[in-house]
């Protein structure tokens, strides 16, 4: 299984808590998904104790998974919200950020996050 990390990009911060909690909420509706979305564990900085998380860690292989993943995303994005949304996608060191304005192709993004992983 590979390792996706989403977060919440945008907004003020408590704005992107209260979206990263919908976002992991929406996924964990997803049956083909149940089990493999938790919140992930932030990395504290030096001299901090620890924080909320600030990421959803999702595993995904590379079948069916990643599809309803793109398209659970692709329809989260298109829901009617007060401000815009962009979730960033991180595998590794790589990483896209999909907003709700330019969202056209959403697996295809996560496809090509994923093979550069090898």
């Amino acid at each position: 299984m590979s390792g996706l990390r989403l977060s919440v990009a945008g907004g003020d911060s408590i704005d992107a808590i209260d979206e990263l909690a919908d976002l992991a909420d929406w996924l964990r509706h997803e049956p083909e998904l149940r089990g493999l979305v938790a919140f992930a564990d932030p990395e504290p900085g030096p001299g901090e104790l620890g924080a909320l998380a600030d990421a959803l860690a999702v595993a995904v292989g590379s079948g069916g998974a990643l599809t309803v993943l793109a398209a659970s995303l692709r329809a989260y994005l298109s829901q009617p919200r007060k401000s815009d949304v962009r979730i960033v996608v991180r595998a590794e060191e790589r990483s896209v950020t999909v907003d709700a304005k330019r969202v056209k192709d959403v697996e295809a993004l996560l496809r090509e996050t994923l093979r550069h992983l090898g």
